[in-house]
């Protein structure tokens, strides 16, 4: 028998502008065994109706002021209905965050318990360009922070193109598959006003779980039009967006 898997996705109104093609990567991925649940942690109603207006289980999630609770209470919300329901995985996927039809089976493939896929943000670098980086990053050897943590590096361009299994020690948390087992141990911290995802990959480290990156899963990620943007940890409208 397959392994049953839940694809969990937080979410809020400020993802309305790429919800029709997010559904559609959902119904394109090709593991059969698996259910959908969306959390909308958005103020009101409106956004979790439209929502099951494409016949899509939505939960209403806590609202908060603060963004990064809203969205780890909601990550929290899928840990809880997937262990309840007994799944043997959760596929955390943001809603602008889309994988390969196959990403499930990719996965799956490896027989490891927590992994993630690559998506690729914007920076500024210093020549004042927009450039991407992959939010997935390894430990540079022999090397700590002043907190005791190890110090990391982005996956290289080699890294990124091997289509391999690596060992990485922090990414983004729109696309990340746990294993039950995981999920039992670690949660999302939910007092964090910004980097809820890179703590949670420290509670990883610290609970010395592996964490790994497929790196043949490279996820489309829409960032560069997007109706709201993140600002000194806080959601604004974008005045470059254009529907």
């Amino acid at each position: 028998m397959s392994l049953k898997v839940l694809i969990g996705c937080p979410t809020s109104f400020h993802k309305e502008y790429c919800l029709n093609e997010f559904i559609q990567g959902l119904r394109d991925l090709t593991y059969n065994n698996h259910e959908i649940l969306f959390v909308d942690n958005s103020e009101n109603y409106d956004y979790r109706q439209k929502i099951e207006s494409y016949n899509f289980k939505v939960l209403k999630g806590p609202w908060d002021e603060s963004p990064i609770k809203r969205i780890s209470k909601s990550r929290n919300v899928l840990i809880d209905y997937a262990l309840k329901n007994n799944f043997d995985y959760l596929f955390l996927l943001d809603q602008d965050v889309i994988p390969p039809r196959d990403a499930i089976e990719r996965f799956l493939s490896w027989n490891k318990k927590a992994l993630c896929g690559i998506y690729f943000n914007t920076i500024i670098n210093e020549y004042k360009q927009k450039v991407l980086i992959p939010g997935v990053f390894k430990v540079i050897e022999n090397s700590e922070d002043e907190e005791g943590l190890p110090s990391m590096r982005i996956l290289s361009d080699d890294e990124i193109f091997s289509k391999s299994l690596l060992k990485v020690v922090s990414c983004g948390g729109g696309c990340l598959f746990l294993h039950k087992d995981i999920i039992n141990k670690v949660r999302f911290r939910e007092n964090l006003e910004r980097c809820e995802d890179r703590w949670f990959c420290i509670d990883l480290y610290k609970n010395k779980i592996d964490l790994y990156c497929d790196s043949s899963i490279i996820c489309k990620h829409f960032i560069l039009n997007r109706s709201y943007k993140w600002k000194e940890g806080k959601l604004i409208k974008n005045d470059e967006y254009k529907s």
